[in-house]
C-alpha cells in the first residue's frame, strides 16, 4: 500500500517511509526540496543574461524557469547547486557562490 508522502515528517517512524527504488505515482519528486542539498547557489545578472537559454536544457533539476520565451531567477527549492548552467554560459551571466 502506498504511503501518503506528504503525511512524512522528520518523526516519521521507518515503518511510514516509502519503501526504496520504487515509484508509487508520477510527479512526486517537486514535492521534495533537494535544494537543501546545496553546498555552492548559482547567482544569475539579468543584465549579462542575453536570453540565450543555453543553459536551461543542461540543468539536471529542470530548475532555471522559462516563461514566455525568456529565463527567470532559478527554483532554489531544486537547484542543487551543481553548476552545470554556470559552466556553458558564454556570457557570464551565471556565478557560483559557495553557501547556501
Amino acid at each position: 500500500m502506498a504511503t501518503d508522502i506528504s503525511k512524512i515528517t522528520e518523526q516519521s517512524p521507518w515503518q511510514d517511509l516509502t519503501v526504496g527504488n520504487q515509484i508509487y505515482g508520477s510527479g512526486t519528486a517537486k514535492l521534495f526540496h533537494t535544494g537543501e542539498w546545496r553546498i555552492a547557489k548559482p547567482i544569475f545578472d539579468s543584465e549579462k543574461c542575453t536570453q540565450c537559454l543555453l543553459c536551461t536544457p543542461v540543468c539536471p533539476d529542470s530548475s532555471i524557469p522559462v516563461v514566455n520565451g525568456e529565463r527567470g531567477d532559478f527554483d532554489f527549492d531544486h537547484c542543487k547547486g551543481c553548476g552545470i548552467c554556470a559552466a556553458v554560459c558564454p556570457f557570464d551571466a551565471i556565478t557560483m557562490k559557495e553557501g547556501q
